[in-house]
């Protein structure tokens, strides 16, 4: 069964730690750590919060229509929480669009592409493991 509500109010936790990680990286992590391990801090931590998510997603969504309401968490999960990590670093430091976009460069070693994947392919994944039972 498809239940936006539940995939908003979801994403909305998600949005939010994602937020408050960024920020406690920002100010009290970034004055001990490198920039990379900063980095990599606030990709880490958000990462098995991101699968609880999904997993209870998952849960609340179990049915005929599952793959309609993952596909849906995956679709929308990550591009807004992209957004939403774009307003707070555009609003609080007023970084640009381009220097935000440096954040995919995993050719240098971002790891930003890595949870964005994990929002993508976390809903989905949840939602086979629970369809197969």
């Amino acid at each position: 069964m498809i239940r936006p509500p539940l995939t908003f109010a979801l994403w909305v936790a998600i949005a939010l730690l994602v937020v408050l990680n960024d920020a406690v990286g920002d100010t009290w992590i970034a004055t001990s750590l490198s920039v990379r391990a900063v980095e990599w801090y606030k990709v880490l931590v958000p990462l098995p919060y991101v699968v609880l998510m999904a997993f209870i997603h998952a849960r609340h969504t179990v049915g005929s229509r599952w793959f309609e309401a993952a596909l849906l968490a995956a679709l929308l999960w990550p591009v807004s929480t992209v957004l939403v990590d774009f307003l707070y670093v555009r609003l609080t430091y007023d970084e640009d669009p381009v220097a935000f976009l440096d954040r995919f460069a995993f050719w240098w070693g971002a790891p930003y592409p890595l949870l964005v994947l994990t929002l993508f392919a976390a809903p989905l994944l949840a939602g086979v493991a629970l369809a197969r039972r």
